[in-house]
């Protein structure tokens, strides 16, 4: 049976990034921990669980050796506070709201909560830790908020930015922090990863895992999306192109209504822009000849999704616009 995604916080158990897990807890046994660290690598990779991780240790929960090198015991009072977003020690900035709704941004108003947060000395704890998951999605103005608390480091406090492309952050918060890389995970524990907890088969499992580019939290939300029954839908519409099953693509647009459509018709333009580009790429070994309508249904099929949450375009239309641009790029 699956289990649910479980937020970061939730999460006590950890493997793969050892070296992570070395670099810091030697700088914070040295004496020599960095007032910010940014923590980078895919999406789902696992590094907000680091985050975590890191912030329950420096809040003074004990060592759990059977827990990793950062491991904290579950039960101990500092990890139930977490769990309980309850710690008066720890802030985190993350796109989902007090509401618990998602935003598309972490506004200028939470970024700026960091500089009163840090001007108070630790309440029980012998740090004060901020989490920011992920930097990625600050706003132009609260990256300036950010950037402000990072040209005036706070003592005993640790700033842990979690980021999915560091090349789109203000130049001057990357320079501010130290970095940590987390690389993505063999395919075969990635694999085994997704297999054990979204309860799907074995050779669901390596699908999973091919689409998450070796990221397992990703991996697991994707299973959690019913991932492999759109890819299946994404290979069939592509396959039998320039010809469409328009009862199928129906029936697919009729589940784009409401914030669960969101997510499927994100999904399903994810897993045709990954078919499309795996059949340029293999074409392109052969001659670049013919492949610029194909790639030029790729860069339709990448942007749209975002120009339908930026403008409020409808959903359906976008898809049937899509599919007319792999159409004809079947006929070209």
């Amino acid at each position: 049976m699956s289990e649910p995604l479980p937020h970061p916080r939730d999460v006590f158990d950890f493997f793969g990034h050892d070296g992570a897990e070395l670099a810091f807890e030697d700088a914070r046994a040295r004496g020599r921990l960095h007032h910010a660290w940014l923590l980078t690598g895919p999406e789902g990779v696992g590094k907000a669980t680091f985050a975590f991780r890191a912030a329950r240790r420096l809040l003074g929960a004990p060592e759990a050796a059977d827990c990793g090198v950062l491991g904290a015991d579950p039960t101990h009072a500092v990890s139930r506070q977490v769990m309980a977003r309850a710690h008066p020690d720890l802030l985190v900035l993350e796109r989902v709201g007090a509401d618990g709704k998602p935003r598309r941004i972490i506004p200028v108003d939470e970024a700026r909560k960091l500089s009163e947060f840090f001007s108070k000395s630790p309440a029980s704890a012998p740090h004060r830790v901020a989490i920011i998951d992920a930097a990625d999605d600050l706003n132009m103005n609260a990256a300036n908020a950010v950037l402000k608390t990072l040209e005036e480091p706070p003592p005993q406090g640790v700033l842990l930015l979690v980021s999915h492309s560091p090349g789109g952050l203000l130049p001057t918060i990357r320079s501010r922090c130290r970095r940590l890389g987390f690389s993505p995970m063999a395919e075969a524990e990635t694999a085994q990863f997704v297999e054990d907890r979204a309860g799907v088969s074995q050779e669901d499992a390596i699908r999973l895992a091919r689409m998450s580019g070796g990221a397992p939290g990703r991996a697991w939300r994707l299973a959690q999306a019913g991932a492999v029954a759109l890819d299946d839908a994404a290979k069939t519409l592509i396959a039998d192109l320039p010809e469409v099953d328009e009862a199928m693509a129906q029936a697919l647009a009729d589940r784009f209504r409401g914030a669960e459509g969101a997510a499927i018709f994100n999904m399903l333009f994810d897993r045709l822009a990954d078919r499309v580009h795996s059949k340029v790429m293999t074409w392109a070994q052969d001659s670049v000849a013919g492949l610029d309508p194909w790639v030029r249904a790729w860069d339709t099929l990448r942007r749209l999704p975002g120009e339908v949450e930026g403008v409020n375009l409808d959903r359906a239309d976008a898809f049937f616009t899509a599919l007319n641009d792999l159409r004809m790029a079947a006929r070209a």
